[in-house]
């Protein structure tokens, strides 16, 4: 066991709200879990040494800190700095609820493989539950903000569950101020016929470490949108799971990730296809720059009763540098027979010859540049359905290219 982990485990004995016997199953399967090493598969190409000599500390009083802006939405908002929970929003709309109390959804919805959600399991010492009730359609988005400032340790955890027929819009949002450590998991249970609509902007660079997942269970005829849009750090890693409990359900994942420097990124996507007539989409898009280093894994998982499956996944990657390095693997395992599923990769560079050709025309090359590798992810960014958060993330994306250049 490394040292990090025995400091977590000893700092979990503090902790003491309703989830204990929740907390207590997680610390149990915490302390027979490995440490992950290259030889294991899930952590081959994402060494975790970043973790091990990270100095962010819990802090028992932490500055004043507020979310960026987005112009043109109205968020209601449930804060969290360092990861205890700061502000919720005071007038709900009629049908949404947000408490802090025991829910029998804490630790179901996210699978025990990952050994940093049973760490944010028995660390996560505000955990807020989010309810929509049956039919009921929430306008407003809701932000949970994930703010961290310098030198601070934060875990922060979120349940959601739309009832049946509901909607709902949900953003994660990070942002950290300068070197951090934290785990942020969220667990969302989507009911009968209800949809969610949901980003994670994964977007603070630098030196921090962070780790964390959406885990989705999705009911009968519910859907999905999800978006997902990150930089790298000293560590950046994300583990998203579906999971198909109704029939005639559909998702849809897009994510997109930016690299510059040595910058660290890895995304695990997995679906479970374990009953009938369900369809996924997933589209993946990356760019890796100077000596970054990206890695995917995307794994569809058809049961053997998930008759009617349709899956598609396409992971495609840009490199700016000879010196950058994406590690992909997508899987399709299949043990039904009538189904529908494919699924792709590629790694190429920056086309020499579209970027000459648009200098010979008088365009600069770092413009140049900024116009090949922006019509790379731009698609996905089109395919956002709340076009506010789209039109707010392109020039921050944009500002992302002006920094990476083709080498």
């Amino acid at each position: 066991m490394s040292e990090w982990l025995q400091h977590a485990i000893a700092h979990a004995d503090s902790i003491q709200d309703g989830f204990a016997d929740q907390r207590a199953v997680s610390l149990a399967l915490l302390k027979d879990t490995k440490w992950p090493s290259r030889k294991t598969e899930a952590w081959k190409y994402t060494p975790l040494r970043a973790v091990e000599r990270s100095s962010a500390v819990f802090k028992e009083e932490s500055p004043e800190l507020t979310p960026v802006d987005v112009v043109g939405l109205d968020f209601l908002e449930l804060t969290f700095v360092d990861g205890q929970l700061v502000s919720m929003p005071e007038d709900l709309p009629e049908g949404l609820t947000i408490e802090m109390q025991e829910s029998d959804l804490f630790t179901t919805i996210k699978p025990e493989r990952h050994i940093f959600g049973l760490v944010n399991d028995v660390l996560a010492a505000d955990v807020a539950v989010v309810t929509v009730a049956e039919n009921v359609k929430i306008d407003s988005v809701l932000r949970i903000n994930n703010l961290l400032s310098n030198g601070a340790q934060g875990h922060i955890r979120v349940v959601v569950e739309l009832e049946a027929g509901a909607a709902l819009k949900v953003v994660e949002n990070a942002e950290a101020h300068g070197a951090t450590l934290t785990t942020a998991y969220t667990e969302f249970l989507i009911g009968v016929e209800a949809h969610l609509e949901h980003y994670r902007f994964a977007l603070q660079a630098g030196d921090n470490v962070a780790l964390g997942g959406s885990h989705f269970k999705l009911l009968g005829k519910a859907t999905l949108n999800s978006s997902i849009i990150g930089f790298g750090s000293d560590l950046q890693r994300i583990d998203t799971d579906i999971i198909y409990a109704g029939e005639k359900a559909e998702a849809k994942l897009n994510a997109i990730y930016l690299l510059d420097g040595t910058e660290l990124f890895d995304l695990h996507a997995n679906v479970e296809h374990a009953v009938p007539n369900c369809t996924t989409e997933e589209n993946i898009r990356g760019i890796a720059g100077d000596r970054s280093r990206a890695v995917f894994n995307g794994r569809i998982h058809i049961h053997r009763d998930a008759q009617k499956t349709l899956a598609e996944l396409n992971n495609r990657n840009l490199l700016l540098s000879d010196k950058a390095e994406i590690n992909t693997k997508p899987e399709l395992e299949i043990y039904a027979d009538d189904v529908r599923c494919a699924h792709g990769a590629t790694i190429a560079e920056i086309d020499k010859k579209a970027l000459y050709y648009l200098q010979t025309r008088g365009v600069s090359r770092s413009q140049a540049q900024l116009m090949l590798s922006f019509g790379f992810i731009n698609e996905l960014i089109d395919q956002m359905p709340t076009a506010a958060l789209a039109e707010w993330v392109r020039p921050i994306i944009r500002d992302r290219f002006a920094q990476m250049e083709v080498k």
